[in-house]
């Protein structure tokens, strides 16, 4: 990341480290959410936060998931960025 977008996220996203990486997840909208209901089991989409209504790109969103919630750990426990924090499991 850059100083565009190190100054820019704080700003258009104040609560970035002050919750959990669900709720920001939501707060963003890049979080999976269901439309079950009875018997009826919805397609999985992003269709809350702050980017509701658009259609997502599946892997976009997956990226841009991960990344916010290695930024939103790193800022709630005052951590500098760690390249091992990408790797995957």
């Amino acid at each position: 990341m850059g100083p565009v977008v190190s100054a820019t996220l704080p700003a258009s996203l104040p609560e970035l480290g002050r919750l959990n990486r669900k709720a920001i997840a939501a707060l963003v909208g890049v979080a999976p959410l269901n439309r079950d209901s009875g018997a009826f089991r919805g397609r999985r989409m992003v269709w809350d936060g702050r980017t509701a209504g658009k259609l997502p790109k599946v892997a976009l969103t997956a990226c841009t998931r991960k990344l916010l919630t290695i930024l939103n750990a790193m800022l709630k426990h005052q951590r500098p960025w760690n390249p091992h924090y990408a790797r995957t499991a």
